[in-house]
This record gives C-alpha cells, sequence and structure tokens, in this order.
C-alpha cells in the first residue's frame, strides 16, 4: 500500500485488515507508528530497495499515492495493481492493473451504507485534520493543497 499514512491510502489499509487481507505498506519514519496502528502487519521504510522488499512479500499493491507506473516493479510477475486514479501502465511480465474510480460506485447504496457502518464501529478511522466555519472553506481547500494532511479538514456549518 503507498501513501498509507493518508486518507486514501489509511481507508484502504483498514478495509483491507477488515477483509482479512495481509497489509504491506511503506511509510515515512515521521509516519511509521500511524501506519502500524491502522493495521498494516509489514510497515517498510520508504526509499531504495522498496520494490525488492515488497516483491518478496506479496504480488500485489494497491497505489494510494498515485505513483503509477512507479510502482510497477514492487510487483511480482504476475501479480496486480489497483489503481484509485484510474491508472493503467505497463503490462509486461503479466501485470495486471485494476483501476478503481469513485464515481462508478456513486450509486452503490448497499457498499456506502457499510463504508458508513464500518465508520459508525470504528473499523474506519475518521480522521480529522482540522475543523473551519464555513465561511472558511477556502483554507480548508489550501489545506489539502499543501499536501501531508494526516486526515480531512472538515467544515462546521
Amino acid at each position: 500500500m503507498t501513501g498509507a499514512a493518508g486518507t486514501v491510502g489509511g481507508y484502504a489499509v483498514e478495509l483491507a485488515k477488515a477483509g482479512g487481507l495481509t497489509v504491506i505498506a511503506d511509510a515515512a519514519e515521521k509516519d511509521r507508528d500511524l501506519v502500524a496502528g491502522f493495521g498494516a502487519d509489514h510497515v517498510l521504510p520508504r526509499g531504495d530497495g522498496l520494490a525488492e522488499r515488497v516483491r518478496e512479500l506479496r504480488p500485489g499493491i494497491i497505489d494510494g499515492a498515485g505513483l503509477n507506473d512507479a510502482v510497477t516493479a514492487a510487483v511480482r510477475d504476475g501479480g496486480g495493481i489497483v489503481s484509485y486514479v484510474g491508472f493503467t501502465g505497463a503490462t509486461d511480465r503479466g501485470v495486471h492493473w485494476h483501476p478503481l474510480f469513485v464515481r462508478d460506485r456513486i450509486r452503490d447504496t448497499a457498499t456506502l451504507a457499510e463504508l458508513r457502518d464500518q465508520a459508525e464501529s470504528g473499523v474506519l478511522t475518521l480522521r480529522v485534520a482540522a475543523t473551519f466555519p464555513f465561511e472558511e472553506a477556502g483554507r480548508a481547500h489550501q489545506l489539502i493543497e499543501a499536501g501531508g494532511v494526516r486526515g480531512r479538514p472538515v467544515l462546521l456549518f
């Protein structure tokens, strides 16, 4: 799981664990405990050699950081990559891409209800980075654009 410390990546780790999967995530040293707290079985340091360490452990990856083709080297021959930004890249070595699009699931009320239930029961951790009165929506958007946010800004109405 790339981007495991981010909002999408953190949810993916928790959902994968709830589904009984083994989770391998990369994290900066400052985010190591956060990512482990989401339930990752293996938290590997970012940097040189990451692809080789991941490939030794498992055949597939969820690209929550939008690294696209850069994650291909971390996947074993015949493995798969899930991309939430809809990217599909090289298929040499039998690698399969599985692009996901939120808009394709927007009317899937059963899945949305399941996600709600998982949030209410604590399976999913809803992280609030900061709250803003609705008049300061621009500041909330700037926070997201700056990157590195651990959680989401919430507008108060």
